[in-house]
């Protein structure tokens, strides 16, 4: 698949997320079972971009979800980035397993619960050696939006899906709250001092002007009443 290098997100000091280039923007919603094990994802509603440039708000305060009204400035927003820039296998922990490993940087979970049947994937790529669970957890890992988890081959091959390049706005429906913003396919996010973080094919952006690791969701997204529903 050919990837476009010049698409970016920039973020803006106190403000919104800036999205240049017309990135595809739609909705992303997690499949559920009965009891509300995350399984699989669902193609939700897909937006019609009206400009190549536009903003989606960052403090969770807007009227006009996703999209940024302006209350940023009203409510006095303080969208300060307290993720540093470090590379993401610097912060990750290294799981060991016989016959493949897991890495996992805790700090950028964004509560998706991909990771929780059957076990957890911690047991099931590292403790098992069944290879339908070993498929599971290739499975469960790959479905992590935010990429805190990553299945590692002994060879040192980081299996990695398929993500187009696009903006996937996450929605928990089963428990009837807006997630964060679903960044695929090695999209650049450029900090509001003008430097970029790591280049990565999926992370999770906050939209709910909470998290303690911005620009990143740690999903404080569930503590925010306003957060609650789904996107129109």
């Amino acid at each position: 698949m050919k990837r476009n290098e010049n698409l970016k997100i920039k973020i803006l000091k106190n403000g919104p997320y800036e999205v240049t280039k017309n990135i595809p923007l739609n909705q992303a919603i997690i499949k559920t079972n009965a009891e509300g094990e995350s399984k699989d994802w669902q193609e939700g509603k897909t937006y019609q971009a009206q400009e190549e440039d536009y903003h989606l708000c960052r403090c969770g305060q807007s009227k006009t979800k996703p999209y940024c009204d302006g209350t940023h400035e009203d409510i006095g927003f303080k969208g300060k980035e307290t993720a540093d820039k470090e590379p993401y296998e610097d912060g990750a922990k290294h799981y060991r397993g016989k016959k493949m490993d897991l890495l996992d940087n805790e700090s950028l979970c964004a509560g998706a619960r991909f990771c929780d049947p059957e076990g957890g994937v911690w047991v099931l790529a590292t403790r098992s050696e069944d290879p339908a669970h070993e498929k599971l957890a290739i499975r469960e890992a790959c479905n992590c939006p935010a990429g805190r988890l990553t299945i590692v081959e002994k060879d040192g091959t980081k299996i990695e899906p398929e993500l187009p390049q696009e903006i996937s706005l996450i929605q928990d429906v089963f428990n009837n709250y807006r997630g964060p913003i679903w960044v695929k396919g090695g999209i650049e996010i450029e900090g509001a001092d003008g430097e970029s973080y790591e280049v990565r094919n999926r992370v999770t952006l906050c939209r709910c002007g909470e998290s303690q690791n911005m620009p990143f969701c740690d999903a404080s997204h569930y503590n925010c009443t306003h957060m609650m529903g789904t996107d129109s």
